[in-house]
């Protein structure tokens, strides 16, 4: 369970598991308040990882040409 401890400036301080950790203000909704329980879904964006790992190679292969 992950609970909205409270916030400071552009941070909510959120509790989980008698652990606390900041996360940004911007990315809850705007009426979440002290004391809400929230729930976070992570997803992995495949295409994201696969177009800047091609970047990142690039970027490599210019480097270190020959």
């Amino acid at each position: 369970m992950l609970i909205i401890d409270r916030f400071e400036g552009e941070w909510a301080v959120v509790e989980y598991q008698k652990k606390t950790f900041n996360f940004p203000k911007e990315l809850l909704p705007s009426q979440a308040k002290e004391g809400d329980v929230i729930e976070i879904n992570v997803l992995i964006d495949a295409q994201g990882t696969r177009s800047r790992a091609e970047k990142i190679k690039k970027l490599a292969d210019e480097l270190f040409e020959d």
